[in-house]
């Protein structure tokens, strides 16, 4: 059974590579395109660890690892998991890549792992060498309106910012342009100020203080008003927008910006791996619309609370445990 998670894990690692580098050979030749540039190879430690002091049994749960996307290749290289641990892929949406952790049983005083290390390449992204002919899609297909709406904390209908939204951006010349104008009108009015509790686009804008979180769903919000796909990306400590143009072909591009911190627009200078993109998740098993797709983990019977450490971790860095989401 071990051997068979293996080789399926393998080929969905292989779809992911030739679909990626299939990507980055369109990229190359259109100018209206990302350009990718200089890709570093990292790896990364991923699962949890788990102290049982009494016995456990029918124990469950899952970890987001990073999948592929036009910026990152991405491989399993290494399993670490105790005998009787089981995982299996899953897609969730077609934007989070998990693997679901099945252990029959946990004996008192024991501990188990089920930690992956994945390889991820990961290039830089700098903005297309053209603009001018890129343009806001005239229709949403299926795949799209995921990314328009509302999310949690991303209060697209709510009427001060469809208020603010209103023609916000309609004096510049193109549809790069007007977005443009979004982004540099979030950041202009919305001061950085960190907080441990994540409070959304309305706060944002009623506050004029927020971190990464709260300028990314205010300019999500007001992109998606005014007809432009737009969606979270999330990496380790930090998440960023982007937003969806189409050529004159007809066919449509992300654009990634960097809109807390230092200013980056259509342009991505980073190097930590992409951990997933959207923010409107319905994972199987949970009612409830998610922001974020998380770590969980539980079991049917427990005779005494055990110790859960989520690992997500950069092997070899000197602070190997990145930050935690809110």
């Amino acid at each position: 059974m071990k051997s068979y998670g293996l080789n399926r894990l393998s080929i969905v690692s292989l779809m992911a590579v030739l679909f990626c580098s299939t990507l980055m050979g369109q990229t190359a030749s259109n100018p209206y395109a990302i350009r990718l540039q200089q890709p570093q190879i990292q790896q990364w430690e991923i699962g949890f660890e788990v102290k049982s002091p009494g016995l456990m049994t029918g124990v469950s749960g899952s970890m987001t690892i990073p999948m592929a996307w036009p910026e990152q290749k991405v491989k399993i290289i290494k399993e670490d998991l105790s005998p009787g641990v089981r995982i299996r892929p899953r897609i969730v949406m077609g934007d989070v890549k998990q693997l679901l952790v099945s252990i029959p049983r946990i004996d008192a005083g024991a501990t188990v792992k089920a930690i992956v290390t994945v390889e991820v390449e990961r290039s830089l992204i700098e903005k297309p060498e053209q603009t001018d002919k890129l343009y806001i899609p005239k229709f949403i297909t299926p795949d799209l309106r995921k990314y328009m709406g509302t999310s949690p904390f991303i209060e697209t209908t709510n009427p001060r910012i469809k208020e603010i939204s209103q023609g916000l951006g309609d004096d510049g010349r193109n549809a790069w342009q007007k977005v443009e104008i979004i982004f540099d009108w979030v950041r202009d009015r919305v001061k950085y100020k960190f907080d441990e509790e994540l409070k959304g686009a309305l706060t944002a804008l009623e506050t004029g203080e927020g971190d990464c979180e709260e300028l990314t769903s205010l300019f999500i919000a007001i992109c998606r008003n005014n007809g432009i796909p737009a969606r979270s990306v999330w990496i380790p400590g930090h998440c960023y927008p982007e937003f969806y143009l189409e050529d004159a072909n007809g066919k449509g591009h992300w654009f990634p910006c960097q809109i807390a911190g230092s200013r980056s627009f259509g342009s991505m200078p980073e190097y930590r791996p992409v951990l997933q993109k959207g923010d409107n998740f319905r994972v199987p098993g949970n009612t409830r619309s998610q922001r974020y797709v998380a770590e969980t983990f539980k079991a049917l019977r427990s005779t005494q609370p055990p110790m859960v450490q989520f690992i997500r971790r950069q092997a070899g860095a000197d602070d190997p445990f990145a930050p935690v989401l809110k």
